[in-house]
């Protein structure tokens, strides 16, 4: 029986990075080598194909945009019907990696493994993380039940939902909150700790044509995070207003309560036609919602999620 295909579609990030000196892990710029190459890089690849491969993008994911993820959207709907292929795989920067994952899975809905993978430290690392990150990828993506988008880090495997990055430099920096992982990868065998990812609720995936519109920018609604802090004001509620913002979502404090300054503002926001969602800046948990909430709730969303959630609601 011959194998299906998966194909490995790359865009930069630390696990394409390089250093000058290799026992430096933060000085290097990121998205220098390209997916070819990095598959080229790892004999253990080898009996792991057929591969395709593509580079979709080149960038440090902190500089990720929203015409990339359209474009990434694009090709990934095109591979995934393809019957001679079984999974993809994305190489990605760990910084934006999570908004990615959550935007992929809403607006593809894919019934195949979209697998996000990455490094903490560049390629050129005494001991880099990104080759063996992307083998147990590809195991994710050769696991025959798999579908959905997930993300895989450090041999643990994460839905696009509830994955977070928590921290800045170790090699384990991705969490699932309170909802826990979704599973290992040992030795290239999957541990299933629950079911995979279904479509998420919000709306249709986003068609062929809408997603070609969407590779300018200017035709994204322009959603931005405000978060509340001891001493906020409603400046920059204000400020986003009279530059035209068509969505905000507040960063609030505990159950998503807002700052009483920063509430009044942006009170006057939403009377003048502004969506406004309230998430938590915790990093676990929820907003619990109360009868008579003047703000819609991010639905259990982290703040960067819910501005993904949000456009694609302003979209519709």
């Amino acid at each position: 029986m011959t194998l299906q295909s998966i194909v490995i579609l790359g865009t930069g990030g630390t696990i394409a990075g390089q250093a000058d000196d290799p026992a430096d892990n933060i000085g290097y710029t990121a998205a220098q080598l390209g997916v070819a190459q990095l598959v080229a890089g790892i004999p253990a690849m080898a009996g792991a194909g057929p591969f395709i491969t593509e580079q979709v993008a080149q960038l440090d994911s902190k500089d990720m945009s929203l015409p990339v993820w359209a474009k990434l959207a694009a090709r990934v709907n095109h591979f995934l019907a393809r019957p001679d292929v079984q999974g993809i795989v994305i190489t990605h920067g760990t910084d934006t990696l999570e908004e990615t994952a959550y935007f992929l899975q809403a607006a593809c809905q894919p019934a195949k493994p979209v697998v996000l993978t990455c490094a903490m430290r560049p390629a050129t690392a005494l001991a880099p993380d990104g080759p063996q990150n992307l083998l147990d990828a590809i195991s994710v993506a050769r696991h025959s039940p798999a579908q959905g988008v997930v993300a895989v880090c450090a041999g643990t495997v994460h839905t696009a939902l509830d994955v977070q990055k928590v921290h800045p430099y170790r090699l384990d920096a991705f969490s699932s909150g309170d909802a826990g992982p979704m599973a290992y990868v040992e030795e290239g065998q999957l541990r299933l700790l629950r079911n995979w990812p279904q479509a998420q609720p919000g709306g249709p995936a986003l068609s062929a044509e809408k997603l070609a519109v969407l590779e300018d920018s200017a035709n994204w609604p322009r959603v931005e995070i405000v978060m509340s802090h001891a001493g906020a004001s409603g400046a920059v509620v204000e400020a986003l207003l009279a530059q035209g913002v068509q969505g905000l979502v507040m960063a609030g404090t505990g159950n998503g309560s807002l700052h009483q300054a920063l509430e009044s503002a942006v009170r006057k926001a939403q009377a003048a036609g502004v969506k406004v969602v309230r998430a938590s800046r915790c990093a676990n948990g929820r907003v619990l919602p109360l009868p008579g909430d003047l703000l819609a709730d991010a639905q259990g969303l982290s703040p960067v999620k819910a501005r993904v959630a949000l456009m694609l609601a302003l979209l519709a």
